[in-house]
């Protein structure tokens, strides 16, 4: 038999249902949404009067610390202490006691913690029982605030009350310490004070009447028994304080249902330490549920009357809704059937109005419009499929673009190798990590090691002889210099010399990415260099005899004159000029030949700057007074002894101001300086000439310079002087090197080895 429903039931069971699952929902919220309101009222009552107990509870330990902070300040009481004035103290603990009826236990004590007096002089010269806080004072120099849990006795000895059990055995105090110190900081003792604390202390009648019967507060000790509270004969269930005890003891404040004597409370326990940081005992505060149990029966019972009410009136709802429903909702399913059975032309006829007329409306426009879209689903499925036969064309002519685009590419990259492989300079390419990513033939040449042990590898884990690893500094400088700008070295491996040029490239992105060095083998090239040098410092030694020959006969035909007209006479002395000056260049080629292959020794003993610049600007002041330059000495009176060889030193002197006052314009200054720099002296000359172009800069040092700047030109030179004096420098252990003036012209400096001894 099967059992059928009519559409009118089938809607009133659908309205009641979803009517009375409605006010389910709605009870259900209501109730859960009392439930929270009381929650969170009961939370915020509790955390009002916890805040309200806690503030109460420091407040007394915070106003022993203003009221007593002015007495242990006193330039007075700081005399006393140091002179241990015993009755003095007393004297000022008296007063303090007369204007804090209060305070039953104060006490001066020395920096070991000895009382040195007390409100009660028989405990002077021992060791007093807070002295623990005391001695925390005087570590960290400043007052220190604490609660401890302290045997009665100690205010019983001060004075308090005690006799008639007004104190149990542990009293929690609020102690206060001030550590006294004199205008130079050093401690002269401290002043002690102590509070017994109670509930009484903290919530006056008054404030409890306020709170009425149902706010519990008490002080407990580190087991929870409760040594102070409203009535101190009640106690907290066991199975609480196992709940409660381990949240205290890792100093969290515990907060839930507690059951205190015979009655349930919410309650909130705030762990009490003591300076050490010890759980002493705890501060509750715990508000009655009867109160709120109450609310919440006078709330439900409203609830429940309005709920029958609604069951009610759902009923009688939903029977009048099912019989006014069921008619145009047939027509509906039977013109819902016909279109789930592909039949698009059935449209709804129904004599209802309002709603239900819309409906029909909606259900005609839905079917006109479901057959419209499946006239135009079938034309798009036509055009998508055309469309996909045009996509798969395109991703044939894409995929042979990129296979003529990879053998392009790939062609490139041959060439690029076979250009790597047969350079002679070796090439070696690293990443931003300074990994090697690229080791041509060349450098394999070079150092003789494999590529395939480089690839991949990180240039300081590279184990190779001789100075190349002095290029992984380098290759950190290049990295956070400026990235457009590289730099050369020279390194030795092995028997060969090479000279390296380390270039930064960049990403896309102008980020850096790496270090290219181009490896050069100069072995040779030094070797030609030498070879150079040795021949033209024989060829140097065997002209200077005959150009000294020369000089003299010329200075003997000046000498004479006579029968000389006047431009043979000049003739003559442009002749014993350009031989002076080949004279000078031949010398200067002989000292750097000789410096450099090291057959010059250096007389090195200790020197005076002082007198040393004195004797340059002695033989170099002719020639400035000729091309009207000024010198200054700017060395200080005071000796800076250098260790040093006085001929060659003197040498690098007039080297530098002859170069300073050459670059001069008439009227301008040349200064000397000297100053002390660690272990050196570093002595500098600067001139007000022209700045050095920047391209000139790298010339400095090196032989026979081809400079671009045109005073250069002008005063001409044998190009070996700054050579020499570069030489001479480094064989003292120093350096030499040239920086612009701030304010323009020209400063070079060198150092020396500083000398112990002054001279």
């Amino acid at each position: 038999m099967n059992f059928h429903l009519s559409i009118r039931v089938k809607l009133f069971l659908s309205i009641l249902l979803a009517i009375l699952f409605s006010y389910t929902i709605l009870l259900f919220l209501t109730i859960h949404t009392i439930q929270n309101s009381l929650d969170k009222k009961i939370s915020r009552e509790l955390e009002i009067s916890h805040r309200f107990i806690r503030y109460q509870f420091y407040t007394g330990a915070n106003q022993l610390r203003y009221v007593l902070h002015l007495p242990s300040a006193q330039p007075q009481v700081k005399n006393y202490l140091q002179q241990k004035n015993a009755s003095e103290l007393s004297g000022v603990l008296k007063s303090i006691q007369q204007a804090l009826p209060y305070l039953n236990c104060a006490a001066f004590v020395d920096p070991q913690g000895r009382v040195l007096a007390s409100l009660d002089s028989r405990t002077t010269g021992q060791f007093f029982e807070l002295g623990g806080l005391a001695n925390t004072a005087f570590r960290k120099r400043e007052t220190v605030i604490s609660f401890e849990l302290v045997n009665s006795t100690l205010f019983c000895r001060e004075g308090a009350p005690c006799a008639s059990g007004q104190l149990g055995s542990e009293v929690l105090a609020a102690a206060v310490a001030f550590p006294i110190l004199d205008d130079s900081g050093t401690l002269l003792g401290g002043l002690v004070a102590a509070l017994p604390i109670n509930v009484k202390n903290i919530i006056p009648n008054q404030v409890q009447e306020a709170f009425g019967h149902d706010l519990e507060a008490a002080i407990t000790l580190k087991n929870l028994k409760i040594i102070s509270g409203s009535d101190e004969h009640l106690a907290i269930a066991a199975a609480n304080v196992e709940k409660i005890l381990p949240d205290l003891q890792k100093g969290k404040t515990h907060r839930g249902e507690v059951k205190i004597g015979t009655t349930l409370y919410h309650a909130a326990f705030e762990p009490i330490t003591n300076s050490r940081g010890e759980f002493i005992g705890s501060l509750s505060v715990a508000l009655s549920k009867e109160h709120f149990k109450t609310m919440r029966r006078e709330y439900f019972g409203g609830i429940m009357v309005s709920a029958i009410f609604a069951t009610l009136l759902s009923l009688l709802s939903a029977y009048s809704a099912s019989r006014w429903l069921a008619s145009p909702l047939k027509e509906l399913t039977r013109g819902v059937q016909c279109i789930e059975e592909g039949n698009l032309d059935f449209r709804v006829a129904t004599d209802a109005t309002g709603e239900f007329e819309m409906l029909a409306d909606s259900f005609n426009r839905m079917a006109d419009a479901l057959r419209e879209r499946d006239t135009t689903i079938r034309n798009k499925t036509f055009d998508l499929e055309m469309l996909n036969r045009c996509l798969s064309e395109m991703n044939e002519l894409l995929e042979s673009n990129v296979k003529e685009r990879t053998a392009e590419l790939e062609m490139e990259k041959g060439r690029l190798e076979a250009i790597l492989a047969s350079m002679a300079e070796g090439i070696v390419v690293t990443d931003g990590n300074n990994r090697v990513i690229l080791f041509n033939s060349a450098a394999q040449r070079i150092f003789g090691i494999a590529p395939y042990k480089m690839i991949d590898r990180h240039v300081e884990d590279i184990d190779m002889k001789g100075e190349f690893l002095h290029l992984v500094q380098g290759m950190r400088e290049v990295k956070t210099e400026d990235l457009l700008v590289g730099k050369e070295k020279e390194v030795q491996v092995g028997r060969k010399k090479l000279r390296v040029s380390l270039s930064p490239f960049l990403d896309q992105t102008f980020e850096f990415a790496g270090v290219v060095m181009s490896i050069r083998d100069v072995t040779h090239e030094e070797e030609v260099a030498r070879m150079k040098t040795e021949f033209i410092a024989a060829v140097s030694h065997e002209l200077k005899t005959p150009l000294t020959s020369m000089k003299g006969s010329l200075q003997l035909i000046l000498g004479k004159g006579e029968g000389l007209t006047e431009m043979e006479r000049e003739l003559i002395r442009v002749c014993h000029r350009n031989t002076d000056r080949l004279i000078r260049l031949i010398n200067d080629i002989l000292d750097i030949s000789k410096i450099e292959s090291g057959t010059v020794d250096l007389n090195l003993k200790p020197e005076s700057i002082n007198r040393l610049v004195a004797y340059s600007l002695q033989e170099i002041d002719g020639f400035a007074r000729d091309n009207g330059v000024t010198l200054q000495n700017a060395v200080a009176t005071e000796g800076l002894p250098v260790l040093g060889d006085h001929d060659r030193l003197i040498q690098v002197l007039t080297n530098l101001l002859s170069n300073a006052i050459k670059f001069s314009s008439p009227g301008k200054t040349v200064t000397v300086s000297a100053r002390r720099q660690g272990d050196f002296i570093e002595v500098s000359v600067m001139d007000e000439g022209n700045t050095i172009e920047r391209a000139d800069r790298d010339k400095l040092f090196q032989k026979f310079p081809q400079m671009k700047g045109i005073k250069a030109r002008e005063v001409g030179g044998t190009g070996l002087g700054l050579a020499i004096c570069k030489e001479i420098v480094e064989r003292h252990h120093g350096r030499i090197s040239y920086q612009a003036g701030k304010a323009g012209g020209n400063i070079f400096s060198f150092t020396v080895p500083a000398c112990g001894e002054n001279l």
